[in-house]
């Protein structure tokens, strides 16, 4: 029994260091979200076009797009405690720029410095806590979902209150101190670790093949609810280049003789590729909620920027509830039954939201939202857990790039799917009058639950515990061999 509830725990050295590279995490997943808030305030104050200041948001997005596939190299190249220190670095120094930034031009210049930090730090993150995690990758895991689950909710309330007491310039100033103290913890707290033995060179036909490649398709699938769906040139044009430059670097990869920037045999493995396309499938699911859920509150119900936030907490007291139990859970039994429970709970409390009108009792939805919440973290720590299963230290890297990659295509392509079904119906039906702006987002929650309902098909085909055990079992056999 002793042994049992020892094997419980997390090791305090692995536990202390996912602290620290997560606390370092907070900074950039709370800013996407603060400047998302600011927008308005930013075109106003800075004498500028919705249009152009979007760049804001769209500039940082697509260079953390181009960042992401290098941090795979770059942790087995030089180590990940000096990429994860890197990264930070050089998102610190972003935000210091567009805390001072004189114009529309100088802050969209600075975030895509922001970019490149934030889209090299969070694979790194991963990368490093699942290498050393041990058996408690489940838990560990967990740790590092609060900020990615946090940030989008407590993200608006902090963006709110900055923006009702302060200049828009404290959205960026607030990261300076958590990137210092961040970067004064990392550097004492974590240790060196080695960088892989074998110097592989950097694979630029891969880089300038895939980094473009995710980046384009991110910006293409971003135009979608502006345009109002897939027949503007606007959108085609770059999901078509995307998507062929993603199909070049496939047959790139499998063909050449170098190692590949990202290493796309791990496909193989029925467990990775369900892993992927359910992780694929969930960031449709949440991302597309968490784009749904404050636009009901200020459309339907008028509530504000600041008090929608305030609405949405009872989320994030859901995701508090579960994270730390579903990570030890899914240690112990596998990742197929959590997700597809989660899923039907998932469907479960969106509901409400499916016939929720102006005037639907508050409780109700913020009961709803809890039990949400919980269900969340079950669609995502347990799937990134079986994602690892069975992998040797050094494709790590390239798991935690492809995961990142799916996860964000996939939250982006959701949002942007919801949003046009949301702006199709309100146009469509404006001059009748036959549908309400309730009745708008009611079909669009409605698709949120199809996407939910479509998930279950790669989630059965996720490890149970006994397979999962069988694999690693394997693997360690094959390590002991070779």
């Amino acid at each position: 029994m002793a042994k049992s509830k020892s094997a419980e725990k997390i090791d305090p050295a692995i536990l202390k260091v996912a602290l620290i590279l997560v606390f370092g995490a907070l900074a950039p997943l709370f800013d996407s979200t603060m400047v998302n808030v600011a927008l308005e305030t930013l075109t106003l104050d800075l004498g500028s076009t919705v249009s152009v200041i979007q760049w804001v948001v769209t500039g940082y997005v697509l260079t953390m797009g181009i960042s992401i596939p290098v941090s795979g190299w770059a942790v087995n190249r030089f180590g990940g405690k000096r990429v994860y220190l890197f990264s930070l670095t050089v998102f610190l120094a972003g935000s210091i720029l567009c805390a001072i930034a004189w114009n529309p031009g100088s802050l969209i210049a600075f975030r895509l410095v922001q970019g490149v930090g934030a889209g090299i730090l969070i694979p790194t993150l991963q990368t490093v806590l699942v290498q050393s995690a041990g058996k408690s990758l489940g838990r560990v895991i967990s740790i590092i979902g609060i900020p990615t689950l946090l940030g989008p909710i407590l993200g608006p309330v902090l963006g709110g209150v900055i923006i009702n007491g302060l200049s828009w310039r404290w959205i960026f100033y607030v990261n300076i101190p958590i990137s210092l103290i961040a970067l004064w913890l990392a550097s004492r707290g974590i240790p060196a670790d080695q960088p892989s033995a074998r110097k592989q060179p950097l694979d630029l036909t891969g880089l300038l093949l895939l980094s473009p490649a995710f980046a384009i398709l991110i910006y293409g699938i971003a135009q979608i609810s502006q345009y109002g769906g897939l027949n503007s040139k606007e959108v085609s044009i770059p999901l078509v280049i995307g998507l062929v430059l993603m199909a070049a670097f496939i047959v790139y990869a499998l063909r050449t003789n170098r190692t590949p920037l990202l290493d796309l045999r791990l496909f193989k493995s029925r467990i990775f590729s369900a892993s992927n396309a359910t992780v694929f499938l969930g960031g449709m699911v949440m991302n597309g909620a968490l784009l749904l859920l404050p636009l009901y509150y200020q459309q339907v119900r008028g509530e504000s920027v600041l008090f929608t936030g305030v609405l949405l907490i009872p989320q994030g007291i859901g995701m508090l509830l579960t994270r730390s139990w579903i990570g030890s859970l899914s240690d112990r039994i596998g990742s197929r039954l959590i997700v597809i429970l989660s899923l039907a709970v998932t469907i479960i409390s969106t509901l409400p939201f499916a016939f929720a009108g102006p005037d639907t009792n508050q409780i109700l939805l913020a009961a709803a939202l809890v039990l949400r919440g919980a269900a969340l973290n079950g669609l995502l720590i347990p799937v990134m857990v079986s994602a690892y299963v069975g992998l040797r230290k050094d494709q790590v890297a390239d798991a935690s790039i492809a995961l990142r990659i799916f996860q964000t295509i996939g939250g982006a392509f959701g949002a942007a799917i919801l949003a046009t079904v949301i702006s199709h119906q309100l146009s469509s039906h404006a001059a009748s009058g036959a549908l309400t702006v309730a009745g708008a987002y009611n079909v669009a929650f409605w698709w949120s639950i199809g996407f939910a309902v479509v998930s279950f098909l790669p989630a059965l085909l996720l490890p149970d515990g006994k397979e999962a055990a069988m694999v690693k079992d394997e693997s360690a056999l094959k390590k002991a061999a070779g």
